[in-house]
């Protein structure tokens, strides 16, 4: 019996994807539910599995089209019968969650082809035995060094040669990196996008966290990070001005009475952002939780369309890469982003004395269409005063 495989439902947001790899050619074997293909949309790459066991008889799409919901994608001849059809078995997998039992990431994937690693010597750190990016990467890291060769007569040196010419690689954009810069050029275009910048003294909020990083991790086995004291100045903070929270429609200004905040989130294919729902709902864990959930997520390629859709607010932080300072820009068709940077000691001010203190500038690029400069520099003065002072997060003052 033959069974086809085809497209799964794409969300309402995305038209189409990109057929970017088989992983199956025809005449093999495959397994229910292993990976036949990965699919590229403007935000996350979706694997095709098998939706029975048998043996691939046709790929009806090459590599590299466009394909839509339910397009037909190739013939499965299934069964226990079909499969033993299959004159040349592949070996068996590694033991544990080594090699093809452990699923590879995109990510990994590419890099395990680019450097010609054996994957059934990587161990999977991610999700149900995954191998995700940074497996790959501590595996090369982790090859012995080639042994040096033994030391030889150096010859003459030789006159230098002319340089014989310079080459070019022409590499199209995947299908996230040019929804990427398509956004951001609208973004500029449609919107009257303005930065103000203020600074955070950290030091509050860094004794806050030392004192309680230990408890809270043994009580909600999560680490406590920096982010979720931003994602709660923010809500308290689009709670006071809530045009910051809305956004243009035509001639129209829709607000929002819900607190749907996108974290940016990088990864090797680009800058993703995931989203809070209802953040003013969620407790400092629930949004430690689910930040390191995103953020595993998208290392390993398994992210949702509807994890990434949405969102009336974003924070980024280009802190983690040492950014010290930056102008971010709008997630369309949202209004404003809050940028978060690097935490650096430098000499301030404090009661008439000059002490030195870990500061962190914010910038808040926002629509000046509906923003005015007032509510934007009060927006991150809120945000400011709620970081330095964390019981106004708990008491809302």
């Amino acid at each position: 019996m033959t069974i086809e495989v085809r497209v799964p439902q794409l969300p309402e947001s995305v038209a189409d994807a990109t057929l970017v790899a088989w992983h199956k050619q025809p005449g093999e074997a495959v397994a229910r539910d292993e990976n036949l293909a990965d699919l590229e949309t403007d935000k996350v790459v979706l694997e095709v599995p098998a939706p029975v066991a048998g043996v691939l008889r046709e790929l009806k799409v090459a590599a590299g089209a466009t394909v839509t919901s339910g397009a037909l994608l190739a013939v499965i001849e299934a069964g226990e019968a079909a499969t033993a059809k299959v004159t040349e078995a592949p070996p068996p997998a590694a033991a544990g969650a080594k090699g093809e039992a452990a699923k590879l990431g995109p990510a990994a994937r590419r890099i395990v082809e680019e450097q010609r690693v054996d994957p059934a010597t990587i161990a999977g750190s991610g999700r149900e035995g995954r191998v995700t990016k940074q497996d790959v990467v501590r595996a090369l890291d982790a090859r012995p060094a080639a042994p040096a060769a033994a030391p030889a007569r150096a010859p003459a040196p030789a006159p230098a040669a002319p340089r014989s010419g310079r080459s070019e690689q022409r590499v199209a954009m995947t299908r996230l990196r040019a929804r990427i810069a398509a956004r951001l050029v609208e973004a500029q275009a449609t919107q009257a996008l303005l930065t103000t910048f203020n600074e955070v003294d950290m030091k509050a909020l860094n004794e806050a966290r030392s004192r309680y990083k230990d408890r809270f991790e043994k009580v909600h086995g999560v680490r406590l990070g920096f982010m979720s004291f931003f994602v709660k100045a923010a809500v308290e903070a689009l709670r006071r001005f809530p045009v910051v929270n809305a956004y243009v429609d035509g001639t129209d200004i829709v607000y929002h009475d819900y607190y749907d905040i996108g974290v940016a989130v990088s990864t090797d294919r680009g800058l993703i952002v995931p989203v809070l729902r209802d953040a003013d709902l969620m407790s400092a864990a629930d949004i430690e939780r689910a930040i390191a959930s995103y953020a595993q997520k998208a290392r390993d390629g398994s992210i949702t369309i509807e994890e990434l859709t949405g969102g009336t607010f974003s924070i980024t932080n280009g802190g983690v890469f040492g950014s010290l300072l930056s102008t971010p820009i709008v997630n369309s068709p949202q209004s404003a982003i809050l940028g978060m940077h690097k935490v650096q000691e430098r000499p301030v001010v404090v009661d008439g004395q000059i002490v030195a203190r870990p500061m962190m500038y914010l910038a808040l690029t926002y629509d000046h269409r509906i923003v005015d400069g007032r509510e934007a520099v009060q927006f991150l003065v809120t945000i400011k005063d709620c970081l330095e002072d964390p019981a106004r997060l708990l008491l809302q003052v």
